[in-house]
C-alpha cells in the first residue's frame, strides 16, 4: 500500500518521492520525530519505523521532507531540520570580488597592428587599451627616462647605448602588444581600423618630437660652435698688446680653432664668421708694423706668411698676400738700421739678405743700393768730425756689407749687385784716408798704444798712399811716447835734418834701432857690437859704455836746437825692454849717445 506523504516542515523543502520499498534510513543527525510533528532533522513513520531524514540548509534553512512511512503503516509527518547556530559578524565590510577576466575573442590581425602602432608611440597606449598595466607602466618609465637624459638638448645627443637600448624596448613593446592585442578585446575604440588610425596619428608625437630634438641639439652645437669662436677671438684680442715671442702659443692656437670650425663646420654660423675673425686676426699679430716697430714686426709677419700653409691661398683670398709688402717693407727699414754695425743684416738670413732675395722684385729691395751708399757717404764725412776711428770703423762695416750682400748667383738683379760693388770700393777708399785720420786721432788724444797699431797698420797697407811717411813719423814718435808719454806732446811734422851733430854707439851684443822725435823725428839701426856683452848693473854701465879701445857700431845724425827724445830697442832679443832718454840739443855742442844692454834690466842709453 501507497504511504502518505510527511507534512511538511517548517520552512522545509519537499524531499524526492520515496517508492516502495524498506524502511527509510534515520537522517544522520536529526532526532526522532513525533507523529504527525515537525522533526529536527528526520521524522519517525506512525508504526514506529524511520521515516526519511532531511537535510541541514545553509544558515536558518529549514531541513526537508522525510520519505514516506512504509506500507501498511500510516506515516507521519516528517520533522523540519533544525537551524544551526548563527556565524558571527564580520569587524570589516567584505572586499569586492574581482572584476571577471575578458574573455578571449576571436584573433584580430588589425587590433593587433592598432596594439603595436600605440605602443611604438613610446606611452605604452596599447598596453592601456588591452588593460595591461604593468607593461603600460614600464614604457612611461623609459620614456620619462630618455627624456631625462635627453633635455636639455647638447651638441652630444643622447647616449648611443640609452638609444639603441630604448629603440630595442619599443620594438619589444610593439611585439608583445600585438601579441596580446591579438585576441584581447579592445576598452576602446570598438574598432581596430580606428584604433590603427589613432595609432598613426599618435606616431606623429614622438617623430615630431625627435625633429624638433634634432633641431634643438643643432641648435646647442651652434651656440657651442659660436662659443669656441668667441674664445678664440679673445685669444687673439688679449695676445695682441704682447711681444710675439710670448703670444705665438695664443696664436696658434686661436688659428687652429679657426681652421676645424671653418674645416669640419662649414656650413655653421660659426664658420661664416670665420672670414670676419682671420682678418681682425691678421691685424693682431701685425700689430708692431702698424705702430712702426719694424723689427718687432718681422717674426710676427713672417709667421703669418704660412697661415696659407693651413688654411690655403684661395680659402683666404687677399689675406693670403697682406703680409708680403708689409714684411717687405720691415726688413728694409730694419735691415738699414744695421748697417755700418756689427748686426748680421746682409747674409740670407740676414733683413736685407733676405730682403733681396724674397722680393727681388719689390720696391724695398730696389731701395738698398742707395741706401748702403748713403751710409758710405755719411760715414765719410765724418771721418772729419771728432770721432774719425768711429766713422773708420763704421766705413769699414760697411764695406764688408756691400760685399757681402746677396748677389747674381741669388737671383739679384745684375744692376743692383753692380752698384753694390761700386759702393765697396769707395767705401774701400775712404777707409784708407779713414785709417790716417784715425791714427792721428789716436795720437792727439793720448792713445799712443792704439796710434802706433793703426798707424804701423796703415803703412802696411797702403804703401803708396801720400800720407804714409808722415804716419810713420807719428808712429815712431807714438812708440816713443808709450815709454815717455812728454814726447807726445806734439804731433810730429815732416821736418828733416839740423845743424847739431849726435853720434850715437852700440855697446850691446844685440841689433838695436834708434827711434828719436822732437823738432824732427825718425830712426836707424845699428849692428851688433862684436865682444860687447850685457852689463851686470846700471852703474857700471853707465862708468863703462862705449868707453872701451875698440870700434863701436855708431850713427851721427843732425838735428835742430831742442829736447829729443830717444828710445831705442833690441832687434835680436824680443825679452830685452826698450830703453830711452831725452837729450836737451843746444848749439855750439856735440852729443853722444851710448846703447848697452843691462842684464835682468833691459835696455838704457847713457850721453
Amino acid at each position: 500500500m501507497h504511504g502518505t506523504p510527511d507534512a511538511p516542515g517548517v520552512q522545509g523543502g519537499f524531499g524526492p518521492p520515496v517508492g516502495f520499498g524498506a524502511p527509510a534510513a534515520p537522517g544522520p543527525f536529526g532526532a526522532p520525530g513525533a507523529p504527525g510533528g515537525s522533526g529536527d532533522s528526520g521524522g519517525y513513520s506512525g508504526s514506529g519505523e524511520y521515516g526519511s531524514t532531511g537535510g541541514y540548509g545553509s544558515t536558518g534553512a529549514p531541513g526537508g521532507f522525510g520519505a514516506p512511512s512504509g506500507p501498511d503503516t500510516p506515516g507521519g509527518s516528517g520533522g523540519s531540520g533544525g537551524f544551526g547556530a548563527p556565524p558571527p559578524m564580520p569587524s570589516f565590510p567584505p572586499a569586492a570580488p574581482p572584476p571577471p577576466p575578458v574573455p578571449l575573442g576571436p584573433a584580430d590581425p588589425l587590433r593587433a597592428i592598432a596594439v603595436a602602432l600605440l605602443n611604438l608611440t613610446g606611452l605604452g597606449l596599447g598596453y592601456l587599451l588591452v588593460r595591461r598595466w604593468i607593461p603600460l607602466a614600464g614604457c612611461l618609465l623609459a620614456t620619462v627616462a630618455l627624456l631625462v637624459i635627453a633635455l636639455p638638448a647638447d651638441p652630444d645627443g643622447v647616449p648611443g647605448g640609452v638609444l639603441v637600448g630604448y629603440l630595442v624596448l619599443l620594438v619589444a613593446a610593439a611585439a608583445h602588444g600585438a601579441y596580446r592585442g591579438l585576441r584581447t578585446p579592445l576598452s576602446w575604440p570598438p574598432q581596430s581600423p580606428v584604433a590603427i588610425v589613432l595609432g598613426l596619428v599618435l606616431l606623429a608625437a614622438p617623430v615630431g618630437g625627435a625633429v624638433l630634438y634634432d633641431g634643438a641639439r643643432d641648435e646647442a652645437t651652434q651656440k657651442m660652435l659660436l662659443d669656441r669662436l668667441d674664445k678664440a677671438d679673445q685669444l687673439v684680442t688679449a695676445a695682441k698688446g704682447e711681444p710675439f715671442a710670448t703670444s705665438e702659443s695664443d696664436y696658434r692656437k686661436a688659428l687652429s680653432t679657426y681652421h676645424d670650425l671653418d674645416a669640419a663646420h662649414p656650413g655653421s654660423r660659426a664658420a661664416k664668421r670665420v672670414p670676419a675673425s682671420l682678418r681682425t686676426y691678421y691685424e693682431a699679430v701685425g700689430t708692431p708694423f702698424g705702430e712702426k716697430k719694424y723689427c718687432d714686426a718681422i717674426a710676427p709677419l713672417k709667421y703669418l706668411r704660412t697661415v696659407p700653409d693651413t688654411f690655403g691661398k684661395q680659402r683666404l683670398g687677399s689675406l693670403a698676400g697682406w703680409p708680403d709688402d708689409r714684411l717687405a717693407t720691415s726688413l728694409y727699414a730694419c735691415g738699414i738700421t744695421g748697417l755700418g754695425t756689427g748686426k748680421d743684416v746682409v747674409s740670407p738670413t740676414g733683413n736685407l739678405g733676405e730682403l733681396l732675395t724674397t722680393f727681388p722684385a719689390s720696391k724695398q729691395a730696389a731701395q738698398v743700393e742707395p741706401a748702403v751708399s748713403a751710409e758710405i757717404d755719411k760715414a765719410g764725412k765724418a771721418l772729419g768730425g771728432d770721432k774719425p776711428c768711429a766713422a773708420n770703423e763704421r766705413l769699414k762695416i760697411l764695406k764688408g756689407q756691400a760685399v757681402g750682400l746677396p748677389g747674381k748667383e741669388a737671383g739679384v738683379d745684375a744692376s743692383l749687385t753692380d752698384a753694390l760693388s761700386k759702393d765697396a770700393a769707395t767705401a774701400e777708399k775712404k777707409v784708407q784716408s779713414g785709417t790716417y785720420a784715425c791714427g792721428v786721432d789716436q795720437y792727439k788724444s793720448g792713445d799712443f798704444d792704439g796710434s802706433l797699431t793703426t798707424l804701423n797698420g796703415f803703412t802696411s797697407a797702403y804703401p803708396h798712399d801720400k800720407n804714409r811717411a808722415h804716419a810713420q813719423k807719428i808712429a815712431i814718435a807714438a812708440e816713443i811716447a808709450k815709454t815717455n808719454a812728454a814726447a807726445g806732446k806734439h804731433l810730429p811734422s815732416m821736418s828733416t835734418g839740423g845743424s847739431l851733430s849726435v853720434t850715437v854707439s852700440n855697446d850691446s851684443p844685440d841689433e838695436v834701432e834708434i827711434l828719436y822725435t822732437g823738432p824732427v823725428t825718425g830712426s836707424f839701426k845699428l849692428k851688433a857690437c862684436k865682444g860687447c856683452s850685457r852689463y851686470s848693473s846700471d852703474s857700471l854701465a853707465q862708468l863703462s859704455a862705449c868707453k872701451a879701445n875698440k870700434s863701436y857700431p855708431k850713427k851721427t845724425i843732425y838735428l835742430p836746437p831742442g829736447t829729443t827724445y830717444f828710445l831705442h830697442k833690441s832687434l835680436d832679443n824680443s825679452t830685452t825692454s826698450s830703453g830711452g832718454s831725452t837729450a836737451k840739443i843746444r848749439p855750439g855742442y856735440s852729443y853722444t849717445e851710448c846703447a848697452y844692454v843691462v842684464s835682468g834690466i833691459g835696455s838704457g842709453y847713457t850721453s
